[in-house]
């Protein structure tokens, strides 16, 4: 299982019906197969997810987050690990929007 304790990520792609953007900064915890993490940044004022990490470093979770217009918005993403060549992780994610219009969207995220 990969450990993301203390790991920070940074989105390096969105889809355009997405918040994150690079300038978004993910802070990840890990405890067992919990993983949590606060954000912000860019359009996103405060963020936490909360999500499961299974053997593989897969992740399944959910989210919530305040953006710049002062909506809450919340969602479900699944992220798959990829150990790039510089042995830092790339999250490949698939996501959707559980508020608002529910639309479905990929992102990137890269260890900082």
């Amino acid at each position: 299982m990969i450990n993301y304790h203390n790991k920070t990520f940074i989105p390096v792609s969105n889809t355009d019906n997405g918040e994150t953007s690079s300038e978004t900064v993910f802070r990840y915890q890990q405890a067992g197969k919990v993983l949590t993490s606060t954000y912000a940044g860019g359009e996103i004022l405060k963020g936490q997810l909360i999500g499961l990490v299974d053997e593989q470093g897969c992740i399944e979770m959910r989210y919530q987050q305040v953006n710049r217009k002062g909506e809450l918005r919340t969602g479900k993403c699944h992220s798959t690990p990829e150990i790039l060549k510089n042995g830092k992780i790339r999250l490949h994610e698939k996501w959707e929007w559980t508020s608002g219009d529910r639309s479905k969207g990929t992102s990137m995220l890269e260890e900082r």
